[in-house]
């Protein structure tokens, strides 16, 4: 029937919801594949499509609706371009259910709708992929052997194994001859078995070594109204928060609460101010340096001498020599850092024209050394692509730092979704990484993905930890996008097999094949 079809749809995009933080049901993610798969199975490539985009909203619609703060029109408009990707996904797993081993071209045609989506339009969108509801579980493994691509391929291949196995099972029961179906049914099962215990082992095929440990700082120093549209009080109540915060930290040390830390890592825009131009906050954060005497990363905007322009860079700040060092966020958010098409879009959404200068991206990774350690950078919207991280690492990057500033997010669920896709690259590359939050989540994460500190919301907190300067790069790291892209062709050919069978079976050159029946059928 029509309505369970549509019910299957929407149920999987709830699940994949689901999924993901901040519910973190991540067991329901292959039932979120499956229960797609079932709902397409057997259709016209048309009525998949529309219950493709029934799955894709059901999901990206309260996904994203942290976006809201920016507009009810900017959440909307973000949630139906994303769900636009499931469309032709959809409607591909209509055609390849025709196919000979199609639980795998079901799952590469999962990894195909994400590589578009992560890349296309104004640089891609890629929140809320499978993969990232796996951050520490027996799919996080694959990581660290292809990336995001080979999780969500994984977790996409369970579901559509789910489905064979239900397929087998049904059968069985509508003839009246289980044995015909019991063997089916077993490969299905093992099948499954094998993906769970190749997750749990794929770590070990290539851990890193460890080179070194450092301890290492984080400071999270608040901002005067986190959650709101405006987050920046009185000028310089930013910048303040965060030098009062290493202040902190240094006073922790001397009284012998906490170890010296080799290096401190602060937020993005942990400086309200440019403090390349502004000689007031150069001398509050040269003195922070001072008082703790390690170097800071300091998160800091760069403005252009029009002001048209800006960088968002993090920044070594040396406690003698000053500035240093920095990297500049390569991943910018568009309408929230730059406005393209500017001079179409601003006359027509007002409140655009309260950005008034675009963020420029950077083009080099982000591997500084700071007082004996390399350390990958990245800046926040930046960890959830594959390319900035796994370039950072390919560089030298011993321990991964994610310098962020969620404050205008904080209690809408987008916090743990970036840290769970942080915990995700740890495993993928095999090193510690810090998350250094204006108003939270600052966290640890453990080269295994874990969580081994994790700071509130809306507070100031600092912490301090020693952590492996890991050495050796995983297979994913090495790979780089090439399991993605093997997988994204895989998906697109089986499509193109399933076309030129679909035109000779249209015009009696061969029979039709058979193909699963869908939910009521």
């Amino acid at each position: 029937m029509l309505l369970l079809r549509v019910l299957a749809a929407a149920v999987s995009g709830l699940a994949q919801l689901a999924a993901l933080p901040p519910y973190g049901l991540w067991a329901l993610a292959p039932f979120s594949a499956a229960l797609l798969l079932a709902a397409v199975h057997g259709v016209r490539a048309r009525r998949a499509a529309w219950l493709g985009a029934v799955a894709g909203a059901s999901l990206m619609v309260p996904l994203v609706k942290w976006q809201e703060i920016f507009g009810v029109d900017v959440w909307l408009v973000i949630a139906a371009a994303e769900t636009v990707y499931y469309i032709p996904m959809a409607m591909g797993i209509a055609l390849v259910s025709r196919l000979p081993g199609w639980p795998v071209w079901t799952a590469a045609l999962w990894v195909a709708q994400e590589f578009c989506r992560a890349r296309f339009p104004l640089g891609g969108f890629p929140w809320g992929k499978l993969a990232f509801s796996q951050p520490d579980t027996v799919f996080s493994g694959y990581a660290s052997l292809g990336s995001t691509a080979l999780v969500t391929f994984m977790v996409a291949l369970t579901g559509a194994l789910v489905v064979a196995m239900a397929h087998s099972a049904r059968e069985a029961i509508r003839t009246g001859r289980p044995h015909l179906f019991a063997r089916p049914l077993a490969n299905a099962l093992a099948l499954i078995m094998a993906v769970v215990v190749g997750g749990v082992l794929a770590p070990r095929l290539a851990t890193p070594e460890v080179d070194h440990t450092t301890t290492v700082a984080i400071v999270q120093g608040n901002v005067p109204a986190a959650g709101e549209m405006d987050i920046l009080g009185k000028r310089a109540q930013i910048l303040q928060n965060h030098v009062d915060g290493v202040h902190e930290l240094a006073g922790l040390v001397r009284e012998g609460e906490v170890a010296q830390p080799d290096l401190v890592v602060l937020p993005e825009n942990a400086s309200d101010i440019d403090a390349y131009a502004d000689p007031m906050a150069a001398a509050l954060i040269s003195d922070a340096a001072e008082d703790i005497g390690v170097p800071l990363m300091f998160g800091i905007t760069r403005y252009s001498e029009d002001a048209t322009e800006r960088e968002i860079r993090s920044v070594v700040w040396d406690p003698e020599t000053g500035p240093g060092d920095h990297y500049t966020k390569r991943y910018l958010v568009p309408f929230g850092e730059y406005i393209p098409f500017r001079a179409v879009f601003s006359p027509v959404i007002t409140r655009l024209q309260r950005i008034g200068s675009d963020a420029v991206p950077g083009t080099e990774p982000g591997a500084l050394e700071v007082n004996g350690t390399t350390v990958a950078t990245v800046i926040c919207f930046d960890v959830a692509f594959d390319r900035p991280v796994r370039e950072s690492v390919a560089a030298g990057g011993q321990i991964i730092a994610v310098p962020t500033n969620n404050a205008n997010y904080n209690f809408t669920g987008q916090s743990e979704q970036q840290l769970a896709i942080t915990r995700l690259r740890a495993v993928e590359h095999g090193r510690p990484a810090l998350v250094a939050s204006t108003s939270g989540i600052s966290a640890v994460v453990t080269p295994q993905g874990r969580v081994s500190y994790r700071s509130p919301e809306a507070e100031a907190a600092v912490h301090v930890a020693e952590v492996p300067a890991m050495s050796g790069l995983t297979p994913a790291t090495r790979l780089g996008v090439l399991p993605e892209a093997a997988l994204t062709l895989m998906g697109l050919g089986a499509v193109a097999v399933a076309l030129v069978r679909a035109r000779r079976v249209r015009s009696g050159a061969e029979p039709e094949a058979p193909v699963l029946a869908g939910p009521g059928e």
